[in-house]
């Protein structure tokens, strides 16, 4: 489930919202109002449900092979996304939604200091293409993209081995972990 050329997704659990109005969510770091859209790139980083803490890695041109080897695996591609035990029955029973934008309204959005943005933003309302689209098997998506999916018990050694790699990286929700033992 990624967006075609010139759009932009928004994942949500709620198949009912027909106008995007810009607003401060609750998990926001930084001060403003709005939108949030993810690109082609970044659309697998939702393939979850909303509060479900991740850790993913994917390789980049900077990346050695020896972390893409140790933290991905031989033979497991580019990508790896880790979840916890504890959130497999919410994988299978979640119902996800996708809403197709029109990606002209929106901007990457970076914060100072960082290098590209993991998401776009609007800034004004935004509607969607049309209604939204039900992304279906979360471990069918994965397996289709070509995106290893890794269950842990806790996610933080992955997590500090992630960090230390060359690999591009990203952790969504980490404050929902388990807590360090």
């Amino acid at each position: 489930m990624r967006p075609e050329p010139g759009q932009v997704l928004h994942f949500s659990e709620d198949p009912a919202i027909t106008r995007f109005v810009p607003h401060r969510a609750a998990t926001a770091r930084q001060p403003g109002e709005y939108v949030w859209a993810v690109d082609a790139a970044r659309s697998p980083d939702y393939w979850f449900p909303r509060q479900c803490p991740r850790v993913l890695a994917w390789v980049d041109p900077e990346s050695a092979e020896a972390d893409r080897e140790r933290i991905i695996g031989p033979g497991c591609g580019s990508r790896v996304h880790a979840v916890e035990y504890g959130w497999l029955e919410r994988m299978r029973e979640v119902r996800l939604y996708a809403y197709r934008f029109d990606a002209g309204p929106f901007r990457p959005f970076t914060e100072e200091g960082d290098g590209p943005g993991h998401a776009v933003v609007a800034t004004v309302p935004v509607e969607p293409l049309g209604p939204p689209e039900r992304v279906g098997d979360l471990f069918a998506v994965h397996e289709r993209a070509g995106i290893s999916l890794r269950v842990l018990p806790t996610l933080w050694p992955f997590w500090a081995a992630v960090r230390a790699s060359t690999l591009g990286w990203s952790g969504i929700r980490l404050a929902n972990a388990r807590p360090v033992e």
